[in-house]
């Protein structure tokens, strides 16, 4: 098929424009690779000469740093395994459950969810956990995440439970087996790729998180990345670029290495085994 001028000249205005936004956003990510190994702070784009490992150096030199990480994975991990549990067992319940109104409550939850962990809501939320004296512990941030997060991690797994018919429990159970027996080795482990889908967006979720860890929590060494992340900016507030970018890259990675993990794991194949 020939192309006419006009159509011509549109498709290379449009790979032109598709370009042009492409280089936007993979400008900055550049930047984020070459910045961590320049010795010299630049926000430039120019490849480091020579390469130097003094920054990731001076990181890992950084106790408060380094231990915030390690914060920021008990925090993550604990809250995935949290949400991820009770989501899963509440989604079940209620699309196996006859309760009337049942998606009103789903709809109702995941409503409120988008106010439980925002900032409209971090004077009750502080108040009750200082109430429960949790303040400065990691558990109060484990199940502030989790309350918050749950109602939507439950309306994504009520529809992966929803795709797996009746019959293929109520045969299980037909020929023996207990509903828990059923629920275990007939509805878990078709829904096992939707509950990865919950612990990666948890994970990224409370991972990244800031506000909610910087009010319920006081001293350093409770602290996480996205906390600490602070720590390398200069007194009048200017961040010292070299050192934030080496850091930055060395907190992206546990998001970086779990996407990889899922992505080789599944495939990304996040779909129900079982046909009605």
């Amino acid at each position: 098929m020939k192309l006419t001028i006009p159509a011509f000249v549109g498709r290379i205005a449009f790979s032109a424009l598709a370009a042009l936004i492409g280089a936007a956003f993979a400008l900055p990510l550049l930047w984020f690779l070459f910045a961590p190994f320049n010795a010299r702070a630049e926000l430039g784009l120019a490849i480091p000469e020579p390469w130097t490992l003094s920054n990731f150096v001076t990181v890992f030199g950084n106790n408060f740093a380094v231990r915030a990480l390690w914060n920021s994975l008990i925090q993550s991990v604990g809250g995935v395994i949290l949400v991820g549990a009770a989501a899963t067992l509440a989604a079940y319940a209620l699309s196996r459950s006859s309760i009337p109104g049942k998606g009103a409550v789903t709809y109702v939850l995941l409503l409120f969810s988008s106010v439980v962990s925002g900032s409209a809501a971090m004077v009750p939320i502080f108040l009750i956990v200082s109430a429960a004296g949790l303040i400065d512990t990691h558990l109060a941030v484990i199940l502030t995440f989790a309350g918050g997060l749950l109602p939507t991690a439950m309306f994504i797994l009520r529809d992966f439970i929803d795709s797996i018919p009746k019959s293929y429990e109520e045969s299980a159970m037909v020929a023996g087996a207990s509903p828990v027996q059923a629920f275990f080795d007939v509805a878990l482990p078709v829904i096992r790729p939707g509950i990865v889908v919950v612990v990666v967006w948890g994970f990224v979720n409370i991972w990244g998180s800031f506000l909610i860890p910087f009010i319920l929590l006081r001293s350093d060494d409770q602290m996480p990345a996205s906390v600490a992340i602070y720590s390398f900016y200069s007194e009048a507030g200017t961040p010292i670029v070299t050192l934030l970018a080496a850091y930055s890259l060395i907190y992206s990675l546990p998001v970086i290495v779990l996407y990889l993990f899922v992505s080789w794991k599944f495939g990304f194949r996040f779909f129900g085994g079982i046909k009605a």
